[in-house]
C-alpha cells in the first residue's frame, strides 16, 4: 500500500475516534480506546488483549484488559454515537437486516457459552449466539446494535451473580 494511502487512512480514523470517544471521558480511557480500535484492525486471528499488547508499541496487556473488562466507561452511549456516525457516513438505507451470529468457542467460561444450535457453524456446536440489528447500503452493511443471547443454564441467580450478568 501507498504510503499517502497508508498516511490518509490513519488521518481518517484518527478523526473517526476524535468524534466517537469523547463519550468514554477521561483521557486515560481515550487513550486505551484508540490502542484497543488499532489492535481489533490489526491484523492476525487472536484479537486479546496480551496478543496487542505483543504487538502494539504503545500496548500495555494489563491496561488493555482493564479498559475492556472492567473500565466503567458507558458502552451503550457509544454504541450509539457509532451507529448515528454510520448512518450519516453511509445512506441511502437499503434495508434493515436482524441477525443471528454464532461465535464458537472452546472453553465454557465466557458469557452465553453453551453447546447450542449456531448459523455461523451451521451445527450445533460450543458457542455464544448474538442478535444484531444492521444498517445495509448497497455497498455496504454494519451493525449497529446486538443482544448476546443468554441460554437458561446461565439465568440460574448464582450463574448471573458469578459472571457479572445483570438484572435486566
Amino acid at each position: 500500500m501507498d504510503a499517502a494511502i497508508i498516511r490518509a487512512e490513519r488521518e481518517r480514523l484518527a478523526r473517526f475516534l476524535s468524534e466517537v470517544l469523547p463519550i468514554l471521558g477521561r483521557t486515560e480511557r481515550r487513550h486505551w480506546g484508540e490502542v484497543y480500535v488499532r489492535g481489533l484492525l490489526s491484523s492476525g486471528e487472536r484479537k486479546t488483549s496480551a496478543w496487542m499488547a505483543e504487538r502494539l508499541p504503545d500496548g500495555k496487556e494489563q491496561a488493555l484488559q482493564q479498559f475492556v473488562g472492567q473500565s466503567p466507561w458507558p458502552w451503550d452511549p457509544l454504541r450509539e454515537r457509532l451507529a448515528r456516525h454510520m448512518i450519516h457516513e453511509l445512506h441511502p438505507v437499503a434495508a434493515w437486516l436482524i441477525d443471528d451470529t454464532g461465535f464458537p468457542k472452546k472453553g465454557t467460561h465466557s458469557v452465553g457459552v453453551a453447546r447450542q444450535y449456531s448459523g455461523t457453524l451451521g451445527k450445533v456446536g460450543n458457542c455464544q449466539v448474538a442478535v444484531s440489528l444492521h444498517y445495509a447500503t448497497d455497498e455496504a452493511a454494519i451493525p449497529l446494535s446486538f443482544a448476546l443471547y443468554l441460554p437458561e443454564e446461565w439465568l440460574t441467580p448464582e450463574r448471573r451473580t458469578e459472571a457479572g450478568i445483570p438484572d435486566k
